[in-house]
């Protein structure tokens, strides 16, 4: 006869099965199935099988980051690489795609976090205008003014600052600390991760602009080329986060 405590310790054991393979069964579903992700964009890849990452391999780069490296776990994440120590009009303005796309998540929004891999060093002050543009840019495609639009394109180009006076116009009334706040936790990359990313683009360098989707258990499980489509990306993440049960 099982005791209470002998069936509580099995349902333990397939807990954590499950847990353990339902990655890799999504994956399987995936490729065997790829009508199942119907807004999957040419750029979108399938990685098979998916790439295993550690709460290690995460290095958060400032105070912010550091204190919310939690929120890595247990969530769906969407990530930026910055492979160079400049981040380029491909590069920010895929940053700026990422914020929108987990914006238009709405109610899936709370299972999912973003996140940005710094790969090389650059200053302080070369970063900040990053998160800067990160969090004031998108204000600019609000307008739906063309003078707003040729801002936005100018500022995408690193040499363009967002100097105090630009600030506060596109801040306008708000507060400042709370128009600045961001939900971009900014990493680096363990070596090991790193080998796995290069690894991933088949020895190649990673390019400015690409996109990975992470599930809420470490796996790299879709990447995605510079110049993606964040609705057709939104489509992907939203279809499984629905066949999910994790995260």
């Amino acid at each position: 006869m099982i005791n209470k405590q002998q069936k509580k310790n099995q349902l333990l054991i397939l807990a954590i099965f499950g847990l353990t393979i339902i990655p890799f069964l999504i994956a399987w579903g995936l490729k065997e199935y790829p009508s199942i992700l119907k807004g999957r964009t040419n750029s979108g890849q399938l990685i098979i099988p998916p790439v295993t990452t550690e709460r290690a391999d995460y290095i958060g780069l400032d105070d912010f980051s550091s204190k919310n490296i939690q929120e890595l776990a247990g969530h769906w994440l969407v990530v930026n690489v910055i492979p160079e120590a400049a981040c380029n009009e491909v590069c920010l303005d895929a940053l700026i795609k990422s914020k929108q796309l987990r914006l238009m998540l709405n109610k899936e929004l709370p299972r999912t976090r973003r996140v940005v891999l710094v790969l090389k060093e650059s200053s302080e002050a070369v970063q900040n205008q990053w998160w800067l543009k990160d969090s004031l840019l998108s204000r600019l495609h609000r307008t739906k003014n063309p003078a707003d639009d040729a801002l936005f394109l100018s500022l995408l180009h690193e040499e363009n600052k967002l100097d105090e006076a630009l600030i506060q116009r596109l801040i306008g009334g708000e507060d400042k600390e709370f128009a600045l706040s961001s939900d971009l936790i900014r990493v680096k990359p363990s070596n090991e991760l790193l080998k796995k990313l290069t690894d991933i683009s088949q020895g190649n360098s990673i390019s400015d602009g690409t996109l990975f989707l992470i599930d809420p258990l470490g796996n790299l499980m879709m990447q995605y080329s510079p110049g993606f489509n964040a609705y057709k990306v939104k489509e992907d993440l939203m279809h499984l986060l629905k066949i999910s049960q994790i995260g």
